[in-house]
């Protein structure tokens, strides 16, 4: 099975999702912007052949590579990337060469637009915020009447949460507008703002669709707040087996969406107030949806979790479908993101950190600057056995300077 992969080096632990699948026979075709003399060992070693490119947004250069490999392999099966930046290359590659397995790029539009998405939550009866096309001040100042303010501005197509603009008065909106930071080659949507955090659904499918491994996140930092804020993140794996609402909305939404043989992460919203027009507390609201591993150090916080290797879950889902027969999985404890910020004065060290916690750190790292503004400069990833171990390590680990005066 001949499988082209796209930037198998970054993000770092990437190189994962191909180390499986050449363990289970296949060609891992890599194509990256990365020199192949650049690359770590652990990522010469997933991939069958390496084919350089100068840079992976000339599609030309991309297409040329998977001739190449054509010509050398025979017929691809699979393209995959796990990066929400390559989802629209994917589509592309696979309908220049008639791919089978994966969305085209008209498919791809109803998970890459966000205005398509509230579409596949309401198949899935989940509500979502109102929101409405983006024209004019005039066009957003009537829909912030409608609504009230706070309002959320952001790409139709859009990564995270750049480019995002939380709106808490009509002066910001007109100050929004005059300052130009809305780009004019993009479409925006205006949506209400939703008081709630983020907790998600993730997991992944075989080819017939069928749910193999799931489980999902707590967000108590929302990506948005993240990058207004001191650049801290704190998220956890929770054992959603074990919430009936997350766990039912998640199944509908896995349907609705027709995900196969993909990993998958959908966010909802659980608000945390009643919001007229929305729902009641605890109720909870569709965000967006992922068709890709979770970013960041996800599926390891996931196989710290449960004991597992998500990435040959997923990898075995993709090539062997229902021939494979997945093992039952158990939460076993909770594995936190703490990300700290740039230029923050905190309390504990990093040395401190390492021997209050040594024996609980699972990963530490600094993220490359690229990424840090949705991760942290620093992070620390901690197990827990319990709700309230996980509350005491985020009161040291994120404690400020200014926090004990």
């Amino acid at each position: 099975m001949n499988i082209i992969f796209l930037s198998p080096n970054f993000p770092l632990h990437f190189h994962n999702f191909c180390s499986r699948l050449k363990n289970l026979g296949a060609n891992v075709l890599a194509i990256g912007d990365c020199p192949y003399d650049a690359l770590t060992q652990e990522v010469k070693n997933s991939v069958t052949e390496y084919y350089y490119v100068g840079s992976l947004e000339d599609y030309e250069a991309v297409l040329r590579a998977t001739a190449y490999y054509i010509s050398r392999y025979g017929r691809i099966d699979y393209v995959e990337s796990q990066n929400e930046y390559w989802l629209e290359t994917e589509a592309r590659l696979r309908e220049d060469f008639n791919v089978a397995n994966g969305w085209r790029p008209k498919e791809l539009e109803r998970v890459k637009l966000k205005s398509k998405m509230k579409e596949g939550y309401r198949k899935a009866k989940i509500k979502t915020a109102r929101f409405t096309r983006l024209d004019s001040l005039e066009n957003a100042q009537e829909f912030a009447v409608k609504v009230g303010f706070p309002i959320i501005i952001k790409p139709d197509n859009g990564v995270g949460a750049s480019d995002t603009y939380r709106i808490d008065a009509a002066e910001q909106l007109e100050q929004l507008f005059g300052s130009r930071r809305l780009h004019t080659d993009k479409s925006y949507i205006i949506e209400e703002f939703v008081p709630g955090h983020i907790e998600t659904f993730d997991g992944i499918t075989a080819p017939s669709g069928e749910v193999v491994f799931f489980t999902g996140q707590v967000m108590a930092v929302t990506p948005l707040d993240m990058l207004n804020g001191v650049g801290e993140n704190i998220s956890y794996t929770q054992p959603v087996e074990r919430i009936a609402d997350l766990r039912e909305a998640g199944l509908r939404a896995v349907k609705a969406f027709g995900v196969k043989g993909r990993f998958f992460h959908f966010e909802f919203f659980r608000l945390d107030a009643d919001k007229k027009g929305l729902g009641k507390k605890g109720d909870i609201i569709g965000l967006e949806v992922n068709m890709r591993a979770p970013g960041g150090y996800i599926p390891d916080k996931m196989n710290y979790a449960y004991d597992v290797d998500v990435y040959k879950i997923w990898a075995e889902a993709l090539l062997l479908g229902e021939n494979r027969s997945f093992p039952d999985y158990k939460f076993r404890r909770y594995a936190t993101h703490f990300g700290r910020g740039a230029g923050v004065a905190y309390t504990f060290s990093s040395d401190e950190i390492r021997k209050i916690f040594s024996e609980k750190i699972l990963i530490e790292r600094i993220p490359p600057k690229s990424i840090s503004g949705g991760m942290g400069a620093q992070v620390f990833i901690l197990k827990a056995d319990t709700p309230e171990e996980l509350k005491k390590q985020s009161e040291i680990i994120l404690q400020h300077d200014s926090d004990k005066r």
